[in-house]
C-alpha cells in the first residue's frame, strides 16, 4: 500500500465517498485535510490520504503518558499525528490513536508566525515544528530593537513544545514594508552594527529565546559583501554565547517563457557563519505586482539547483508561503491591487462562486478564474 495518496475532487464527491474509496474513516480525512466545510468540496480541490503504520485504540484508565511509554514514543509524537488533541489533549476509550506513518527519514521544519496567532492553530501547529521564528521586533537605523508585541506566552508554550523560538531580526514595519535605508545604515556603520548585536544578545537573555532568524530582504551582488561582513560579527558574537543563529532570505526570482532570472549571490561566503539559511519570498496583505503563482516549484527548483552548487546542501531550507491572492482582471500596473487570502478562504470563495480549481503544470500552482459584478458590471478575476 502506498504511504500517502493525493486525490483531486471530482464533480459528485463527498468526503463520505472518498474515505470509503480509499479505505479510510472520513473522520480522518477531515482532521489531515484542516477541512473548514467537509459537506462541501469544491472540485479541484486537494485531499491527502495517509495510512497510518500503526494505532492504538484507547482504553478506559489510559493516558496520553502512558500509550506514548507503550510504544516507545513521544507525546509530541501523539499530539502530531493526531490533530484532534490540539485543543484539551483529552482522550476518550474507544477512540483510535495513530501512533506512527509509515515514514523514511527526518527532517527539520521551520514556521514563522506572530505574536498573537490563534492559540489553537499554534498548539496544532508545534508537534510538527521544530524551529518556529517569531515575528515581533524591528531594526532602526540607529542599531536599536523595536519590539510590537509582548511575546512572553508564545516563547513559552514554544518551548513545552520541544520547539526552538527564534527572534526574528528584520527592517519589517508591523505591515510587513522593509526598509532599505534602515538596512544599509546598519550595514555601513560598524558602532550601529556593534550596538544593534549588544540589543538583541540583550532580548535573547531577557526573552529567553534559543537565537535569531536574520531576514534579508534587500541581499544583491552589490551589497552581498556587506552583508556578509556583519553575519560574521553577529555570528560570532551569538554562538560564543551558545545562541543559534540562521538567516532566511527574501527570494526574488522572476521568470519569462524561457529564463529563471535572479542574483547569484556567493552564499560560500557564510557557510560556516550560519546554521541555516532559509530561501523564501515573503508575501503580505497586498500585492501591486502582476498576477502569478504565490510560490512557483519550477523557479524554487532552478534556485535551489544553483544554491546548493555554492552552498552546503545540510544548510538549505526551502520555504513556501501559506496563502492566496485575488487579482481584478485586467491587471494594470500601478493601479490594480491584489488582497490576501488564507488557502481555506480561497476554498469557500471557490465553493461559493461555484467553479472548478485548475492546477498550472509549471508552477504547481492551484488557481481558479470567475467573474463578479461591481456596479452592475462584470469584473473578471483570477485567485
Amino acid at each position: 500500500m502506498a504511504k500517502m495518496d493525493i486525490y483531486v475532487v471530482q464533480p459528485g464527491d463527498t468526503l463520505d465517498s472518498i474515505a470509503e474509496a480509499f479505505g479510510v474513516s472520513a473522520e480522518r480525512l477531515y482532521w489531515d485535510n484542516d477541512l473548514e466545510n467537509p459537506d462541501s468540496l469544491v472540485t479541484g480541490q486537494t485531499i491527502v490520504i495517509a495510512y497510518p503504520e500503526q494505532t492504538h485504540t484507547v482504553s478506559e484508565g489510559d493516558t496520553l503518558e502512558g500509550i506514548a511509554a507503550f510504544y516507545g514514543i513521544t507525546v509530541m509524537q501523539l499530539l502530531r499525528n493526531n490533530p484532534t488533541l490540539a485543543n484539551d489533549m483529552a482522550i476518550y476509550s474507544g477512540e483510535t490513536l495513530i501512533i506512527s506513518y509509515p515514514t523514511i527519514g527526518r527532517i527539520a521544519t521551520h514556521g514563522y508566525t506572530y505574536t498573537y496567532i490563534n492559540p489553537v492553530v499554534l498548539k496544532k501547529t508545534l508537534p510538527s515544528l521544530t524551529y518556529l521564528t517569531i515575528f515581533n521586533y524591528r531594526s532602526t537605523g540607529e542599531g536599536e530593537v523595536i519590539a510590537f508585541y509582548d511575546d512572553t506566552d508564545i516563547i513559552r508554550i514554544a518551548k513545552q513544545y520541544g520547539v526552538v523560538p527564534l527572534m526574528m531580526v528584520t527592517t519589517l514595519t508591523a505591515q510587513g514594508i522593509p526598509n532599505m535605508d534602515i538596512a544599509n545604515n546598519i550595514l555601513s556603520n560598524i558602532e550601529y552594527q556593534e550596538r544593534h548585536i549588544g540589543n538583541i544578545l540583550n532580548i535573547l537573555h531577557a526573552q529567553g529565546y534559543y537565537g535569531v532568524n536574520i531576514v534579508l530582504n534587500f541581499l544583491n551582488k552589490q551589497n552581498q559583501e556587506l552583508y556578509f561582513e556583519f553575519l560574521q560579527r553577529i555570528y560570532e558574537r551569538l554562538h560564543s554565547e551558545g545562541y543559534l543563529c540562521f538567516v532566511t532570505v527574501n527570494t526574488d526570482i522572476s521568470s519569462t517563457d524561457d529564463n529563471i532570472i535572479f542574483d547569484r549571490i556567493d552564499y560560500s561566503q557564510i557557510s560556516s557563519w550560519i546554521d541555516g539559511i532559509i530561501f523564501i519570498h515573503f508575501i503580505w496583505g497586498s500585492n501591486a505586482g502582476p498576477p502569478a503563482p504565490v510560490s512557483s516549484a519550477a523557479n524554487l527548483n532552478a534556485y535551489l539547483d544553483y544554491v546548493t552548487m555554492v552552498l552546503s546542501p545540510d544548510k538549505v531550507i526551502a520555504g513556501s508561503s501559506i496563502i492566496s491572492y485575488v487579482w481584478p482582471l485586467p491587471y494594470i500596473p500601478g493601479t490594480t491591487t491584489a488582497y490576501s487570502l488564507t488557502i481555506n478562504s480561497a476554498l469557500s470563495l471557490a465553493r461559493d462562486l461555484k467553479v472548478e480549481i485548475q492546477f498550472d503544470e509549471r508552477s504547481q500552482t492551484p488557481f481558479f478564474q470567475y467573474s463578479q459584478f461591481i456596479f452592475g458590471a462584470p469584473i473578471q478575476h483570477i485567485a
